[in-house]
């Protein structure tokens, strides 16, 4: 079935494993560097960090706010460490270019990484021009999805009016206050395309055939 977006006048994505596929690798490099500060930080072997990192992201929505609030980490020198990974297998994709130009109205990006890293990622898969603005964790006064109160200052902060207004993700419990804040919800991805959800509206295994095929405003 072809989706309807034909009501859809705000287009937001979020970054990583979104507007990208989990084969460039991007988030597992950044995991690893993460394991690696929570470790160095806390004095525990890698193993106990991980699931600590783990841990904080279920718990905070993700490790960076764990660490903020049990151990004092300044937020700008954990990501200024953890993302500073390779790009190499992150390339710029055609069809996904294509599939955001044809979009009509606005389109934001909506990330927990930071302003530096959605910048570099944007430039990367040379897709920046396409975006109005990007609400990033600073943003949001370091308070990450899926607090509904970060939803609602990216709404405040662009005039987004969430029933003409489309969420696209890759964390199914990431689209939830989205969802009951009245914005259409579409899951990205096959690592979690199959987790009930009922409040997501739509599923795609690949974010670039979706946007090409979608009905909406004003397409020929």
């Amino acid at each position: 079935m072809i989706p309807d977006l034909r009501h859809v006048d705000t287009w937001i994505f979020d970054l990583d494993d979104t507007l990208y596929p989990p084969e460039a690798e991007v988030m597992a490099l950044v995991s690893e560097r993460m394991t690696a500060f929570v470790a160095r930080e806390t004095g525990l072997e890698p193993d106990q960090a991980r699931a600590l990192q783990k841990g904080y992201l279920a718990e905070h929505g993700t490790t960076l706010a764990g660490l903020m609030a049990n151990h004092g980490i300044d937020p700008r020198t954990f990501l200024d460490e953890v993302h500073d990974v390779s790009l190499d297998k992150l390339h710029p994709d055609p069809e996904l270019t294509a599939g955001l130009e044809r979009l009509p109205g606005r389109r934001l990006v909506f990330t927990n990484g930071d302003a530096p890293h959605a910048e570099r990622i944007l430039a990367k898969l040379e897709i920046a021009h396409l975006f109005e603005d990007v609400f990033h964790l600073e943003s949001a006064n370091w308070t990450p999805k899926p607090n509904p109160s970060t939803y609602r200052q990216m709404i405040d902060a662009h005039r987004v009016k969430p029933e003409t207004a489309v969420f696209f993700e890759d964390s199914p419990r990431n689209l939830k206050p989205a969802a009951e804040l009245g914005m259409t919800t579409v899951l990205i991805g096959t690592r979690k395309i199959d987790e009930p959800a009922p409040w997501v509206d739509l599923r795609a295994e690949r974010l670039p055939p979706f946007l090409l095929t979608a009905l909406i405003r004003d397409a020929a």
